[in-house]
């Protein structure tokens, strides 16, 4: 921590519980989907890095613009007050190539069923029919599977916690540290 900021990366898959368990730690949260979004869903490293992490490390507060939101006109910016702990999370956050600039990577361990539900669920919430989300989460798992296969960002965890809980209906706010390793 040479900065003498703590950067936290949150990984797991999605619909995993990643953005839970970030906002459960009660820091300033910089979602990898918002940085992705309209770009590329897993090449977004060095955006984040460069835009997000350097200036928030050099102790300035963040107000990014990716250019896919200037060109199609999406409002706001990535904020990031200065802060001594930021908080990453999405697929991905936990890649070698992030995970070289934090200083704690957790994997939020679930199961892909459950995980697939889940982000089905969310999407229908937010709008899309039951049809267009499972096709979107099939389209999208096809590409995160080999993915998360590739890069296995579980490895470079110092915590792995339990993004589905132990027991039904136990979401209460509690943090499940997994047993075991870590596996897709």
């Amino acid at each position: 921590m040479p900065s003498g900021r703590a950067l936290v990366v949150v990984d797991g898959r999605s619909g995993g519980g990643k953005t839970t368990v970030a906002d459960r730690l009660g820091h300033p949260v910089v979602h990898t989907d918002d940085v992705a979004w309209q770009h590329h869903p897993t090449d977004w490293a060095d955006i984040l890095l460069d835009h997000v992490v350097a200036p928030w490390r050099r102790g300035e507060p963040v107000s990014y613009r990716p250019p896919a939101w200037d060109r199609l006109d999406r409002p706001g910016a990535i904020e990031v007050p200065v802060c001594d702990v930021l908080v990453v999370e999405g697929v991905g956050a936990g890649r070698a190539a992030v995970a070289a600039h934090a200083d704690l990577v957790v994997w939020v361990q679930s199961d892909r069923d459950e995980a697939r539900r889940r982000g089905i669920a969310r999407d229908i919430e937010y709008g899309r029919t039951p049809d267009e989300a499972e096709e979107f989460w099939d389209g999208w798992m096809r590409s995160e599977d080999p993915f998360l296969a590739a890069e296995r960002p579980w490895t470079r965890a110092h915590l792995v916690v339990s993004g589905t809980p132990p027991v039904d209906g136990a979401a209460d706010g509690r943090v499940w540290v997994a047993r075991g390793s870590a596996s897709l």
